[in-house]
């Protein structure tokens, strides 16, 4: 078993369907890996396509098996979470006004709370991926006051339960309020920079992690940790768009034991770990390198 104290997954219903993978085989492939730590979506328009009408097959379907394996979830609230279009909101609710959308996003916050609280493989909730960010996805709509809203809400549902919230750039120490129990840092290496037409690193050294974490500490008494560790493409287009030999351009085995090596380096637990249903979409079109150094370099 993979320790869940040190490393975890995202998975994502969203990125299975775009590798036109099963999510349920997916999902058993990594939980026969040894993983035991997951980030969970709670996407609001997969799971509430008409107002008042909900259905969360999917998402019970996964905190049910995981649960069966033993295993802990962190699950993601709100409109923003991971994977594109990074705000995922119903079509209905993104064509209401921003006072009645504001009110439909608090009325489902508190559905999934209320659903999924008395899960206890349950162990923290994560609000709002990147919340603050205004210049990436679709469907931005940046709003403090709302957030604020939306974390006096979670709080007053599931006290028991930390929030998660991450910072919204690679750089910079959050000051201003609603103030999280845990901060999440993403991290990425290698990425295409569309600006320049061509692979670019992003420069994040380990050091200004550890920096930025000790500034958190002295200033909220809070811990932090890596939220979101490159361990997949970030190509021209889609991943299943371009060819392996482009994908390893910015993930291939060295890349990846160097990531992890590089996350390791910044002394800060867990490591959640971004690409999961890439591996295993690799391992099933017949290679199993990329599996393998993320295996390899777990053990290092």
């Amino acid at each position: 078993m993979i320790s869940p104290e040190t490393y975890g997954v995202s998975f994502s219903l969203k990125q299975c369907r775009a590798f036109g993978l099963d999510q349920s085989e997916t999902l058993n492939w990594l939980l026969s890996k040894g993983w035991r730590r997951f980030r969970l979506m709670s996407y609001w328009d997969e799971h509430e396509k008409r107002p008042g009408q909900y259905d969360f097959r999917a998402l019970d379907a996964q905190v049910e098996r995981i649960a069966r394996a033993g295993g802990k979830i962190t699950l993601c609230l709100g409109a923003r979470q991971p994977r594109w279009p990074e705000n995922h909101w119903p079509d209905w609710a993104w064509a209401a006004s921003k006072r009645e959308r504001t009110a439909a996003l608090l009325r489902y916050i508190e559905t999934v709370v209320n659903r999924y609280k008395p899960q206890s493989c349950i162990v923290s909730y994560q609000l709002e991926n990147e919340a603050l960010l205004k210049r990436f996805g679709r469907r931005p709509e940046v709003d403090r006051r709302r957030l604020s809203a939306e974390f006096a809400l979670v709080r007053q549902l599931d006290p028991s339960r930390p929030i998660i919230m991450s910072t919204s750039n690679s750089w910079g120490v959050p000051l201003r309020r609603p103030r999280p129990d845990i901060v999440g840092f993403s991290y990425y290496h290698v990425v295409w920079n569309k600006r320049a037409g061509r692979y670019t690193a992003a420069g994040q050294a380990a050091w200004l992690h550890r920096l930025r974490a000790g500034a958190i500490r002295f200033l909220w008494r809070r811990p932090s940790f890596i939220h979101e560790l490159q361990c997949e493409p970030w190509a021209p287009r889609a991943i299943w768009e371009v060819s392996r030999a482009e994908q390893d351009k910015s993930m291939g085995p060295r890349q990846i034991s160097r990531n992890l090596r590089l996350a390791r380096q910044t002394e800060l637990k867990p490591i959640d770990i971004w690409g999961a249903e890439w591996w295993y979409w690799r391992a099933a079109h017949g290679d199993s390198s990329i599996w393998e150094a993320v295996q390899s370099s777990l053990q290092e």
